[in-house]
């Protein structure tokens, strides 16, 4: 398992072929508690930078945006129940997406954990 992050703050922690998407924690605290989170449906194909979910606060709307070009594989079926989920637990149960990669070379462009946090600093 790798983690990697990327300078919209998302983070994206590969297995394989197969990546799971999420906002970081920083991301989080600056959105404050979410109470919407819309995805692409499984099946959908996405290149790096299209967006692969909405996110929505009682502070801002903002896109999640996938790292890395792919396949949306499934979404995280927890947050239309409780989508407060990515705020109490960003990097961890809170995911949002799941996708095949379909370049694994792209993931040389982004930050590890290290280069993220004197990113955010």
């Amino acid at each position: 398992m790798t983690l990697y992050f990327t300078k919209e703050h998302e983070w994206l922690r590969v297995e394989g072929e197969t990546a799971i998407v999420g906002i970081t924690k920083h991301a989080a605290e600056e959105l404050g508690e979410l109470v919407f989170v819309e995805t692409r449906d499984a099946g959908t194909v996405v290149q790096a930078g299209e967006s692969i979910a909405v996110v929505e606060s009682v502070k801002a709307a903002s896109d999640i945006y996938a790292p890395v070009d792919g396949e949306v594989l499934d979404n995280n079926p927890q947050l239309s129940d409780d989508p407060a989920r990515v705020s109490s637990d960003p990097e961890g149960e809170g995911w949002i997406v799941k996708f095949r990669l379909s370049n694994p070379d792209q993931l040389d462009s982004l930050m590890d954990a290290d280069a993220y946090a004197a990113f955010i600093a």
